[in-house]
């Protein structure tokens, strides 16, 4: 055969230079590639596994969390009649964690009837919620994080907000709250402490009849006007949803454990004749910082106290605090480093920055030194830390303090409560322990009656009454 019938010679000089400097299985392999490109033209992506499906459902919002183990592409639109949200996504790969997740739904769900998933095209997922009734959907991506991977992030909200005014004066008739008698949450224990009439007076018989005194001239004035002043106590369980908090040697969730006892003291609250109580959650879901502080400034709250079991890095670490915020810097080392662990739980938990920013809110978060709010806030964490030392060893004798972004409200004395430190194996018991979560509930209350005794709570508009 004449070298011009050469099969080679017929592709050209610059082809056969190639072939030349190839293997045949090095061509396979490059054709092999070139055809998969022919046939998907989204490949040259690869196929992108979803590692974990989360639902959150809460009356605030329902969070709807798929963990990707890459950065998460979609497309997402509202349709109409019936309410739906399609989210398309991009170069995933349909498998069993994204088929479980419509068993994620419950009928319990505020917004959403169910979820449908599966293939839509080649290369593409198709989400489709059904939704109970009409939302305003927030749709965002989240860097990994602690030990989360990429996040893509539904938060479907209602579009009349909740507001956590209405739903405070809803929950209890004005009669019932006067008298001490609004419901308490089905979860939560209503134990009621009691004393012994036979014996002497009581340190909590003694604040009661302070308490008593310091406002019975106010409480006689409103009552004439009909008018019944209730004091309002916002409780602030950290943590939540995505953002688990701490986590014990033993497993134990730190959002777990401050929503129990911040539920255990909003009953003890409710069942006073003078006073309610407004939990920034009432169940498992996460609450950005800068809302938790909205939440207790719209219900015009005259306390504000943050619930917390946190950790430290020695496992040794134990004990119960009591903080307030400081503009100037920590009061110690572990001060400083629990700050800043709280201080990122936005990050933990995710929220839509450029969806949620709030001018206003940040305008309002002041520099408490030059306010008199600070100085309420030192007088209550006083007669607070009085209270839990007598269930707990204390970390400090002394309060603390440092800057945690959940204590910036301008006008709202506020402190943050450490009940224990869960990273010590001892103090994790006691956490999960009933018994000691009713008697911080309990000593948290008598610190409360305790501060207000002294400084009895001054008069609000009427969006802080009831009639």
């Amino acid at each position: 055969m004449s070298d011009a019938y050469r099969p080679e010679n017929k592709r050209g000089p610059e082809v056969n230079s190639l072939l030349d400097g190839m293997s045949r299985r090095t061509l396979l392999k490059a054709g092999g590639a070139l055809m998969t490109l022919l046939v998907s033209p989204i490949a040259y992506a690869g196929d992108i596994r979803v590692l974990a499906v989360r639902v959150w459902p809460a009356q605030d919002y329902t969070r709807i969390t798929l963990e990707g183990g890459d950065a998460l592409r979609y497309n997402a639109q509202i349709v109409k009649n019936p309410e739906r949200l399609v989210v398309d996504l991009e170069g995933v790969e349909f498998d069993s964690v994204l088929q479980s997740l419509p068993s994620k739904i419950t009928d319990s769900d505020p917004y959403i009837k169910l979820i449908r998933a599966g293939r839509n095209r080649p290369g593409v997922v198709r989400l489709v919620v059904e939704l109970k009734s009409e939302i305003k959907p927030q749709i965002f991506t989240l860097a990994p994080v602690g030990n989360y991977g990429h996040r893509l992030v539904l938060d479907l909200y209602p579009t009349e907000p909740v507001d956590p005014l209405l739903a405070l004066i809803e929950k209890s008739s004005p009669e019932n709250a006067a008298a001490g008698n609004g419901p308490a949450p089905e979860t939560a224990k209503t134990n009621v402490i009691k004393t012994d009439p036979i014996q002497a007076e009581s340190p909590r018989q003694s604040i009661d009849k302070q308490m008593a005194e310091a406002t019975r001239d106010k409480r006689d004035g409103l009552q004439k006007t009909k008018v019944t002043r209730l004091i309002t106590i916002a409780l602030d369980p950290g943590h939540g949803g995505e953002d688990p908090g701490a986590i014990g040697q033993a497993g134990t969730y730190e959002k777990t454990v401050t929503l129990s006892i911040g539920r255990r003291l909003k009953a003890l609250i409710d069942n006073e004749p003078n006073m309610r109580a407004m939990l920034t959650r009432d169940a498992d879901f996460f609450v950005p910082l800068g809302q938790r502080v909205q939440k207790a400034r719209r219900v015009e709250a005259d306390l504000f106290v943050s619930i917390h079991a946190d950790a430290f890095v020695k496992p040794e670490a134990r004990g119960s605090s009591v903080f307030i915020l400081s503009e100037r810097g920590a009061s110690s080392t572990a001060a400083k480093w629990l700050a800043q662990r709280e201080n990122a739980a936005d990050l933990i938990g995710g929220i839509n920055i450029g969806g949620t920013h709030d001018s206003h809110l940040a305008r309002t978060l002041l520099d408490l030194s030059q306010t008199a709010t600070l100085n309420d806030s030192t007088k209550l964490a006083k007669a607070v830390l009085s209270e839990i030392g007598g269930i707990n060893t204390l970390h400090r004798g002394a309060i603390e303090e440092a800057s945690f972004a959940v204590l910036k409200a301008p006008d709202i004395p506020s402190i943050l409560v450490e009940t224990a430190f869960i990273s010590n194996p001892e103090e994790e018991k006691k956490l999960l322990d009933e018994a000691y979560q009713d008697k911080m509930a309990e000593a948290l209350l008598r610190g409360i009656k305790r501060y207000f005794a002294k400084n009895p709570p001054l008069a609000k508009s009427k969006l802080a009454m009831l009639n």
